[in-house]
C-alpha cells in the first residue's frame, strides 16, 4: 500500500458513509467520474475489492468493512485536533453535519441558529433533514435532533425546545357539520386527513392519553399525506379531522381558525434534544452551535 494517497482514503469514507457515489461526490465537490476513479486507483494500489457496486446502491466489502472501521476512530481523533488548534484562530470555524425533521428546523433549530450563522461566518453547517432515525456516527453526523423519548442512551443530550404536543383539530364548518368527538374512539367515525411516514411507509397512528390509559387509533379519512404543509390546508378548507404538532396549530385555534378536540386526551411530552457523541463536545465551533441552541 505504499505510495497511497491519504485523500484517496478519505474519500472512500465518504462514499462508505454516504452509501452512493453520488451524494459522495456531491459532499466532497469532485465530478462522479473523479471519485470512482480514484476509487479504482486505491482498490487497484490495495489489491482488494473495497465496494460491491450497484445500479441502485454501493455497499462495503469484507475488506472495506475492515477498513472503515480501523480508519473511522483515527480520522475522528485527526479532526478533532485540528478542531481544536483551531482555538488560536481569532474566529471560530469548521463544519457540523447535523440531521434533524422539517419540523424540528422550522420550530427549533432555525429560528436560533440563523444568528450564530450570521456572527460566525467560518462555521459551516449541514442540514439534513430527515424522519428517520440515523445513525449519526455510521453516517457520518456531528449530531442530530430527537423527541426526548427517543435518544440513544451512549449519548450526549441537550434540551433545545419546549415540551410540545400532538393535537387533533378541526375547521368550525367542519365541526359544525360533523360534531366534535369527545373521545379518541369516536375518531373512526370521523373523515380523518391521515399522515404517511416517509421512511417505513406506513400510517401513523394517533396516540392519546388520559388518566394513565394509552390509546393508538387508526383513522380513515379521505387524505394522506406526508408533508404537514398540505396537511395543514386541508384541515383549514373543513377537510377533515388532523392530528399535527401543537406549534402548528396554537395560534389558529386562538384566532378561531380552527378548532381544539380532545384537548384532555392530548399531553404534552419531552420537546427536542440535541444529541451527539462526547468526543465533539470540545470542538470550538461545535461548542457555539450547541450554546446557540440550548433551551434557555
Amino acid at each position: 500500500m505504499a505510495g497511497t494517497d491519504f485523500n484517496d482514503l478519505m474519500w472512500f469514507k465518504a462514499v462508505a458513509d454516504e452509501h452512493s457515489f453520488t451524494r459522495a461526490a456531491a459532499r466532497i465537490g469532485v465530478a462522479q467520474s473523479t471519485l470512482s476513479h480514484t476509487i479504482k486507483r486505491l482498490e487497484t494500489n490495495m489489491g482488494i475489492r473495497l465496494l460491491t457496486r450497484t445500479t441502485r446502491s454501493v455497499a462495503l466489502t469484507e475488506a472495506g468493512e475492515r477498513l472503515l472501521r480501523v480508519m473511522a476512530p483515527r480520522v475522528a481523533e485527526i479532526e478533532e485536533e485540528i478542531a481544536q488548534l483551531m482555538e488560536f484562530r481569532e474566529r471560530p470555524s469548521g463544519s457540523i453535519r447535523l440531521t434533524l425533521s422539517q419540523h424540528a428546523l422550522d420550530t427549533v433549530v432555525w429560528p436560533k441558529l440563523k444568528s450564530v450563522l450570521l456572527n460566525y461566518p467560518d462555521i459551516g453547517v449541514e442540514l439534513s433533514l430527515d424522519s428517520s432515525f440515523r445513525n449519526i456516527v455510521e453516517d457520518g453526523f456531528d449530531a442530530g435532533v430527537r423527541l426526548g423519548e427517543s435518544l440513544e442512551k451512549d449519548m450526549i443530550a441537550v434540551r433545545i425546545g419546549p415540551d410540545w404536543r400532538m393535537v387533533a383539530v378541526a375547521a368550525p364548518g367542519y365541526v359544525a357539520a360533523h360534531g366534535a368527538p369527545q373521545h379518541p374512539q369516536e375518531l373512526i367515525g370521523h373523515n380523518c386527513i391521515n399522515m404517511r411516514h416517509e421512511t417505513r411507509g406506513g400510517l401513523y397512528a394517533w396516540e392519546f392519553e388520559k388518566d394513565g390509559q394509552e390509546l393508538r387509533v387508526r383513522v380513515n379519512g379521505q387524505l394522506t399525506f406526508n408533508k404537514s404543509e398540505p396537511m395543514m390546508d386541508a384541515v383549514l378548507n373543513g377537510l377533515g379531522i388532523a392530528f399535527v404538532p401543537n406549534s402548528l396549530a396554537d395560534q389558529l385555534v386562538a384566532s378561531g381558525e380552527l378548532v381544539l378536540l380532545l384537548d384532555d386526551w392530548s399531553p404534552f411530552f419531552d420537546g427536542y434534544f440535541l444529541y451527539y457523541p462526547s468526543r465533539h463536545q470540545n470542538l470550538p465551533a461545535f461548542r457555539i452551535v450547541v450554546d446557540a441552541l440550548r433551551q434557555k
